[in-house]
């Protein structure tokens, strides 16, 4: 029953109608838990209040799958905005990027001029830029792309691979020999089994396998997980292998296990959390609900007492 409902939120995440639907009513019926709000001042506020706990931020400007140029050209305005907003404020934040926000599905190279763009500003400022991966379709080409922008800004940008893919540890392997910051995630697209793991179980293991890898290899690890079991089999075993704590940080999202992240920070781990907002939040929303199903339930309550 929980994976048919995962599967038809994922399903939901992609429709258009929907989308509309979902903008018409804005923030309400529980998104406020995990988005920050619309505007880059909403996104400030909530960046303050997790500074102020010492906790750092990534902000992530939410939108993908555009198909002009124009969209294409206002999602890097925004992304120069938010740089500019982050520079301005003095706030301890990072930025997340998606390639087909930035126009990946328009012209790769119309893509890449537009993440330069960001990278240059982004450099000016000394703030650190990641790619996020999105589905496969997307994963060789945003591979290629980052590939080629690493190497004229290797201390500025990082990368995300999800483990729930079969081809991750090779990616994880060759990323490594290349000193790349990692950000390493399980994976919240729904994939074929023809080039993801099926099983959680199998996921799990192959998360906490790459994050192991990644971390020996000396480059830096941003372990992305709630997971308590994950995070306390990585304590242990970065403990084990006198892993030094500026090589990794604990990333998780907004509104998601604070208790969690506040007790982290009080045994000295650097914790990092993810700030999505924006006026495209709908399909971000759903890919959270359907990875915690059970979090419908509150969706539902919060419909009830609007």
């Amino acid at each position: 029953m929980e994976q048919l409902l995962r599967n038809i939120l994922l399903f939901l995440a992609k429709s258009k109608a929907a989308n509309r639907l979902a903008q018409r009513y804005g923030l309400r019926f529980g998104a406020k838990r995990f988005v920050a709000g619309q505007l880059i001042p909403d996104a400030l506020a909530a960046t303050r209040i997790l500074n102020a706990a010492g906790i750092m931020v990534t902000l992530d400007h939410l939108g993908e799958s555009v198909f002009t140029e124009k969209e294409a050209g206002n999602a890097t305005r925004d992304c120069l905005d938010t740089l500019d907003a982050i520079a301005e404020a003095g706030v301890q934040s990072r930025l997340s990027i998606k390639l087909t926000q930035l126009g990946l599905d328009i012209d790769r190279n119309l893509c890449q001029g537009n993440v330069r763009k960001i990278l240059e500003k982004a450099q000016g400022y000394g703030i650190f830029v990641r790619i996020d991966m999105e589905d496969y379709a997307h994963n060789e080409v945003t591979l290629d792309i980052f590939r080629e922008l690493h190497k004229q800004f290797p201390n500025m940008l990082g990368l995300v691979i999800q483990a729930y893919l079969y081809k991750s540890g090779e990616d994880v392997e060759q990323l490594g020999r290349e000193g790349v910051n990692l950000r390493l995630v399980k994976g919240a697209y729904k994939e074929p089994k023809s080039v993801a793991f099926p099983e959680k179980a199998d996921v799990d293991r192959n998360f906490i396998e790459l994050l192991e890898r990644h971390l020996v290899s000396g480059n830096f690890t941003a372990i992305a997980t709630h997971d308590e079991a994950v995070i306390d089999h990585m304590k242990l075993f970065i403990q084990n292998n006198n892993i030094p704590r500026d090589r990794f940080e604990f990333q998780m999202l907004y509104g998601i296990r604070t208790s969690l992240q506040q007790s982290l920070v009080l045994e000295g781990y650097t914790v990092r959390v993810y700030v999505p907002f924006g006026r495209d939040w709908y399909a971000y929303f759903m890919r959270r609900l359907a990875e915690r199903p059970a979090n419908v339930g509150f969706v539902m309550r919060s419909m009830i007492k609007s």
